[in-house]
C-alpha cells in the first residue's frame, strides 16, 4: 500500500507541476459554471411563470436543475478524461524513464493502481470544483441531498471506468496526442452504444446498450 501511495503522490504532484491540472480545472469550472447559471435562471423563469398562472405546486430542484447539471458533467468529463490520461505511461515511454519504473523494486500492480488512483483523484478534484456551485442551492432552497450523493457518486464511478480505458491506452503509445485521441474516440463510442436501443429491439441490440456508460449512470 505504501508504494502505491507513493506513486499516486508522484503522478499528483507531476500534474500540478504542469499548466495541465490548472487549465482542466478552470476549463471544467467555466463550462460548469456556465450551465449551472444557465439551468437556475431557466428554473426561476419557470417558477414565476408558474406561480402567476395559480399553480401551487412547487418546481423540483433536483428534477430542473441536479439532475441536468450532473448529466452535463459527465459530458464534459468525457472530454476533459483523456487529458488525465494521455500522459500516464506515454510519457514515461516517450522520456525513457518507463525502464527504471519497471525495474525498480515496486509490483506492477502498484505501479498500475498509484497511477490510476492520480488520475481518479484528478478527476475528483474537477467534479469537487463543480460542488461548490450546487452548494449555493442550498444556501437559496432545500434541495434533496441524497440524490445529489448519488449523482456524484454516479459521475465518479463513471470516470473510473473511463480513466481505466484510458491508463490502458496509455501503455500502449508513447505518443500523449495518440493516447489521448484514441481515449476520447473509445469513450465517445461507449457514450453512443445505446442509441442503437432506439431503432431496434433485438437482443443483440439490447446488449450493446447495455455497454453504453450513459445508459448505466
Amino acid at each position: 500500500m505504501k508504494n502505491i501511495l507513493i506513486i499516486c503522490e508522484k503522478e499528483i504532484k507531476s500534474y500540478f507541476a504542469s499548466p495541465i491540472a490548472y487549465v482542466m480545472l478552470t476549463m471544467f469550472a467555466v463550462i460548469f459554471g456556465f450551465f449551472f447559471y444557465n439551468m437556475t435562471a431557466f428554473f426561476v423563469v419557470r417558477g414565476m411563470e408558474a406561480q402567476m398562472m395559480g399553480r401551487g405546486q412547487p418546481m423540483d430542484v433536483n428534477e430542473w436543475v441536479i439532475r441536468p447539471l450532473l448529466s452535463n458533467a459527465s459530458v464534459i468529463g468525457l472530454f476533459l478524461i483523456p487529458m488525465i490520461t494521455m500522459r500516464l505511461y506515454a510519457e514515461e515511454k516517450r522520456s525513457g524513464t518507463m525502464e527504471l519504473l519497471l525495474t525498480s523494486p515496486l509490483r506492477d500492480i502498484e505501479i498500475i493502481l498509484g497511477k490510476f488512483l492520480a488520475a481518479l483523484f484528478m478527476y475528483g478534484c474537477m467534479i469537487g470544483v463543480s460542488a461548490l456551485d450546487v452548494a449555493a442551492l442550498f444556501v437559496y432552497g432545500k434541495p434533496d441531498w441524497k440524490p445529489i450523493l448519488v449523482g456524484y457518486l454516479g459521475l465518479l464511478l463513471q470516470g473510473g471506468a473511463l480513466i481505466a480505458i484510458g491508463t490502458f491506452i496509455s501503455t500502449t503509445t508513447r505518443n500523449q496526442i495518440i493516447a489521448g485521441g484514441v481515449t476520447f474516440a473509445v469513450c465517445l463510442l461507449l457514450w453512443v452504444l445505446d442509441w442503437v436501443s432506439s431503432y431496434e429491439q433485438a437482443v443483440w441490440a439490447k446488449a450493446i446498450a447495455y455497454l453504453s456508460v450513459v445508459a448505466v449512470f
